[in-house]
């Protein structure tokens, strides 16, 4: 114990105080960079919402006041997230120019966003929305005399359950923002400079957001150690968050534990950083070709390889979250406390672990062919990745190592610094020994006492404690002794401890923290000798992330027959299946085509009450996602058209939040879909207009079909107004198709039943009135089927005449599917003039027969007449 007290007075000398925060008088730290420099104590930012103090997760951060909480209403979004975002708008003629910083508070990296968005600020709701933040940042002019702009009232309707924080319009600084980039920016990502040096609106929001991190956080980070990038809106395809979730590409919508969405098909990575690549790789597909088709090389080596997918699977699992590392290595605390030099020596043992795995993963890539791999595995040649590790060892036990475990891992700790370095860290250590000894002595001194089976357990909130089993074991009495005191009962267990053992506790407790500070004092100068290489491991975290990503993507295949898309300027599905469906049921789903050209982009949907419609819809719009990530997709042949964005419009319920009724919310998404569509686009749309009469229904489906018809954006309309299977007739880029069903009659009861096929077959459906068959299906009287079917058939005989298409116009549309299709082979043809030549004989044959059937037609219609 002499030993003991004499560490403990050595420590007060180096500024130790009881409440366990120590001052750093031996470090010889250097200057902070620029942020603690211009530390400000004027900057109190303003919070809207709820009064009441929230902690921000993974910070030492002060309580502040006004806080909005989080609504139970999305608190799913909410939970877990570490991401906050800082957004601003220009003002006057720069109006709608947007500029955004974001960083993640578990990885160090600040992405930087400028773009100019239309009025419906779609942009950036969705932007927001990817992001899933846990703090949104606006400058407090956004929101004067209580009056928003549009941009403020916009962000703060969509994301009701984030907290919101209005700051000094002074510290959107855009001359401020570039010189923190400079100080703080790996030199392997210094290239943004030249791509934000002009970008004044996110560098503005980036001097906010990092000015406002230093004061939440109580810490800065280190100059040069951020890895900054600069993200562009034209980079990857948009999905607005109605469409994500239309989709359930990453939440279910019944249930939001539930892994039955696209994310949850895809998702086999091994790693946080994989599976947040692989949710942000949905959400954003790629653009392109080239990238995607890269991603697609890999995937097919993988899957050819065995020894390789097997190797990179084994070498992945073992990584840890390697950002949630560089986060915690790269910042400096303004406040040196216990848990802080705990968490240091912690995150110096987690990096001892990742890299050696290294060489390891290095290895498995070796005989690489893709150009992928071959990339990453140059990467990985690195020779920072063996400097850092060998200074580490320098001063870090050889055989230290991650563990699962709190005892496993506090053990550790305390026995990382090799002996040796530090007289008086060696002096503490073998004082905690030598109490950890006492304690073990004396639940064996207990164990005898009673003669009861006593043994020493661990754990984080009590420290060591006594459990004892019964297992053919009586208490004295039928009672614990009264000596024990805490005690806890689970089933046959017990745990307890005793006045003699709180005490060993908290000398063990006060032993603990001497040798974390010791240990601190090294630590902290073995990460000052390494601080300048450890960018490398920005390089190794995108090599894992995007390993694993692949790797998930691969594995997918191995579960269900997966085939490898190509990108023309056709969406063509031979036999697609849904991916969830298929994943849901554990068999086959009934699997369709799907076709859409240049000429024929315009495809209308009908079909009874469940007969397949959305399920259809959804799986072409997954199918086509999967394909722009460089996924394979569930098929036997596939085929897509890049799409810049894509759209749906599914779903027919009231909105009560915002006081929508179904007919408006369809009007509000159609408009948004109209106002924000390109020639590349994709555009799902499962009924429109049901939500008015069926006059007004049939005139606004028709109107925004002939809007649509006039791009060429690819779009898929189902409807149950067959009245719009007219447009075939008036339009050549207009195909129908039809989700068939078959009837079928009971011998025994004559009564007629619907057997649902699932079927996708060309034309008009001409099953009519299925909403009454739906309806038989149910309890409803016979006589009120009965009159409705009575009312049903007199009304379609008024409204519903016999149409002729006009001969002319069927030789038109002749002529341009011709047409069309020579041009599409002329595009992407890759056969043989043999094959070619019997392609083109082909399509002449069709057009032939096309003309003769005209002819036909119009000599029926004369003799008619």
């Amino acid at each position: 114990m002499l030993q003991l007290t004499l560490a403990l007075g050595l420590l007060k000398g180096w500024g130790y105080t009881q409440k366990g925060q120590f001052h750093n008088v031996m470090l010889g730290r250097t200057n902070l960079p620029l942020l603690a420099s211009g530390s400000d104590s004027s900057f109190i930012p303003s919070h809207r919402g709820t009064p009441g103090p929230r902690k921000t997760p993974g910070s030492a951060r002060m309580p502040l006041t006004d806080h909005i909480a989080t609504s139970s209403s999305s608190a799913h979004t909410t939970s877990g997230a570490s991401v906050i975002v800082a957004v601003v708008e220009g003002r006057g003629l720069a109006r709608g120019e947007i500029g955004m910083a974001s960083i993640n508070l578990k990885c160090p990296e600040l992405v930087l966003s400028q773009f100019a968005d239309t009025g419906t600020y779609a942009k950036v709701i969705t932007k927001i929305h990817i992001l899933v933040p846990l703090e949104i940042l606006m400058p407090d002019t956004s929101s004067e005399k209580g009056k928003g702009t549009k941009l403020f009232n916009l962000i703060t309707e969509n994301f009701p359950g984030v907290a919101f924080t209005k700051i000094q319009r002074k510290y959107f600084n855009e001359r401020k923002g570039l010189e923190y980039i400079q100080q703080l920016c790996a030199p392997e990502f210094g290239t943004v400079l030249m791509e934000v040096q002009a970008k004044y609106y996110c560098l503005a929001t980036a001097a906010a957001l990092l000015k406002y991190l230093e004061f939440i956080q109580n810490s800065v980070y280190a100059a040069k150690s951020l890895k900054v990038i600069f993200k562009g809106s034209e980079q990857t395809a948009m999905i607005d968050s109605a469409s994500a979730t239309n989709l359930e590409l990453v939440v279910n919508n019944r249930d939001h534990r539930s892994e039955h969405t696209l994310l949850g098909v895809l998702n086999h990575t091994k790693t946080p950083g994989g599976a947040r690549r692989l949710r942000s790789n949905i959400l954003e597909p790629l653009l392109d070709v080239d990238t995607i088709n890269i991603r697609l090389d890999t995937i097919q080596e993988l899957l050819q390889d065995e020894e390789l997918f097997f190797g990179l699977k084994n070498a992945i699992g073992h990584f840890l979250d390697i950002d949630q590392l560089l986060s915690v290595l790269v910042q400096i605390p303004k406040l040196e406390t216990v848990q802080v030099a705990e968490a240091k020596i912690t995150r110096v043992i987690q990096l001892k672990h990742t890299l050696d795995l290294v060489p390891r993963l290095r290895m498995v890539l070796t005989n690489c062919n893709t150009a992928l791999l071959k990339a990453y595995s140059a990467s990985l040649e690195d020779k920072r990745f063996d400097m850092i590790l060998e200074q580490i060892k320098t001063v870090i036990n050889d055989d230290t190592t991650y563990l699962k475990g709190s005892l496993n891992m506090r053990t550790q700790k305390c026995y990382a610094v090799r002996p040796n370095i530090n007289e008086f860290l060696d002096i503490a250590r073998r004082a905690y020994t030598e109490i950890v000894d006492d304690i073990a002595g004396l639940v064996n001194q207990m164990g005898e006492k009673y003669g009861l089976p006593m043994r020493t357990s661990f754990s984080t909130a009590r420290g060591f404690f006594i459990q004892l089993k019964l297992e053919g074991v009586v208490l004295p009495e039928g009672k614990l002794p009264s000596e024990f005191i805490k005690v806890t009962k689970y089933k046959n267990n017990y745990g307890f401890t005793t006045a003699d053992l709180v005490k060993m506790n908290d000398r063990c407790d006060e032993a603990l923290r001497e040798i974390f500070h010791m240990s601190y004092v090294v630590i902290c100068q073995l990460l000052r000798t390494i601080h300048e290489h450890i960018h490398c491991l920005y390089k190794l975290s995108d090599a894992v992330s995007m390993l694993d990503m692949l790797l998930s993507l691969a594995n997918a295949c191995t579960i269900s027959d997966y085939v490898r898309p190509e990108f023309t300027d056709t969406l063509a599905i031979k036999q697609g299946r849904h991916p969830i469906l298929e994943r849901m049921s554990g068999q086959q789903p009934i699997s369709n085509n799907a076709y859409i050209s240049e000429g024929s982009n315009f495809v209308i949907i009908t079909g009874p009450n469940m007969s397949g419609k959305s399920t259809y819809l959804k799986q072409v719009a997954m199918c086509q996602i999967m394909g722009q990530i460089g996924s394979f997709v569930p098929a036997e042949y596939a085929s897509f058209r890049v799409a810049d964005q894509i759209f749906t419009r599914i779903g027919v319920d009231d909105d009560f939040e915002t006081n929508s009724s179904t007919f408006m919310l369809e009007m509000k998404e159609i408009s948004y879909i109209i106002h924000n569509v390109s020639d590349r686009s994709l555009i799902i749309i499962d009924e429109l207009g049901r939500g008015t009469s069926a006059e007004e229904g049939i005139g606004i489906c028709h109107s925004v079909c002939e809007f649509l018809l006039s791009l060429q954006a690819f779009t898929l309309f189902a409807t149950h107004f067959l009245e719009l299977c007219q447009l075939e007739s008036l339009y050549p880029n207009v195909e129908n198709q039809h989700l068939e069903v078959q009837h079928t009659r009971s011998n025994d009861t004559g009564a007629e039943s619907v057997v649902y096929t699932y079927l996708l077959k060309r034309g008009c459906s001409e099953d009519r009135n299925y909403g009454l068959r739906a309806a038989e299906m149910t309890s409803l009287p016979s006589t009120i089927i009965q009159e409705a079917k009575t009312v049903a058939s007199k009304v379609s005989q008024q409204l519903l005449a016999k149409h002729h298409s006009d001969p002319e116009n069927q030789r038109q549309r002749a002529v341009y599917h011709l047409a069309t299709r020579l041009l599409q082979t002329a595009r992407n043809s890759r056969l043989d003039p043999d094959s070619l030549r019997m392609y083109l004989k082909g399509l002449r044959k069709q057009y032939e027969a096309a003309l003769q059937a005209i002819g036909q037609q119009t000599s029926m219609d004369t003799e008619e007449e």
